[in-house]
């Protein structure tokens, strides 16, 4: 298995400033993650330093880079993530697969990157860029979709197993956005499981969503689905993950519920024989 320089991670919850009490009170958060783009590296929030002083690992997690679109990524991004990297002394960054911006227009959404061969080319050299500028190992994520690019070549599993196995990047495994993607797109995500190449895993994400007129919306504010641990616990059998996340970004729920999030997850991993560990506070 490649060392990717990943520590075992336990399972985690992504950090939000509205959760930031919650996230230093619950039992068992073995890491956190913090969107990159939301903190100012010169100046954490005293949440942030206070979890980093207690031992808990903080992830930065990017979402503006765009290595999935046709220009290099911005030397001006990458100073700021190398920067989060190395103020909360972090494992790794981790960012999106995504097409975010073209000739300087902003998508506002992570979107889906054309999957052909000529986009992995562009795709592969601009995470080598990446990965040159960074002070840490980088993982890349697939994103959740409710459309596809006509003309694609490759699976999303593929073109992703591909920028891998080209570039030796991290895989970040978003489950949900798997399930997403079968919903909307018919993508099967067993199979992209048994595509993907898992012993590059850094860590995973977990979240939940609705579904609205046949669609299913990732919308990070509702408890986990059912199908989407039991696609969690299809992972675990495959390999045993450094780490799993729950990510929940609004109508933000009592410390009670997000612990029992927390529970369902671990119960996901032991389920399929391999738990995923934490770190008790």
């Amino acid at each position: 298995m490649p060392d990717l320089g990943v520590p075992d991670l336990g399972v985690g919850i992504g950090w939000r400033p509205e959760l930031d009490l919650t996230v230093e009170r619950l039992a068992g958060v073995g890491f956190v993650e913090v969107v990159a783009e939301n903190i100012d590296p010169g100046d954490l929030p005293e949440s942030l330093r206070l979890l980093r002083a207690r031992g808990v690992p903080v992830i930065p997690h990017g979402v503006s880079l765009g290595v999935g679109g046709a220009e290099r990524p911005d030397p001006d991004r990458l100073a700021r993530l190398a920067a989060c990297a190395l103020a909360l002394d972090a494992p790794l960054v981790s960012e999106h697969l995504a097409f975010v911006r073209g000739g300087g227009v902003e998508a506002g959404h992570l979107l889906p990157v054309p999957r052909t061969r000529e986009s992995l080319e562009i795709v592969v050299e601009n995470v080598r860029l990446a990965q040159e500028a960074l002070p840490v190992p980088l993982a890349l994520e697939n994103v959740a979709a409710i459309f596809g690019w006509p003309d694609d070549e490759l699976t999303e599993a593929r073109f992703l197993a591909e920028v891998v196995e080209r570039t030796g990047v991290g895989l970040l495994v978003d489950v949900a956005n798997l399930y997403t993607n079968q919903v909307n797109l018919g993508l099967s995500a067993v199979e992209a499981l048994d595509t993907l190449p898992l012993a590059h895993l850094a860590y995973v994400h977990v979240a939940g969503g609705h579904e609205h007129h046949g669609i299913w919306h990732d919308t990070h504010a509702a408890a986990v689905p059912p199908p989407v641990l039991d696609l969690l616990a299809e992972l675990c059998a495959r390999t045993a993950p450094p780490g799993v996340l729950l990510e929940w970004d609004d109508d933000y729920p009592s410390d009670a519920v997000l612990a029992g999030e927390l529970a369902r997850i671990r119960a996901a991993t032991v389920r399929a024989g391999q738990p995923v560990g934490g770190r008790d506070e």
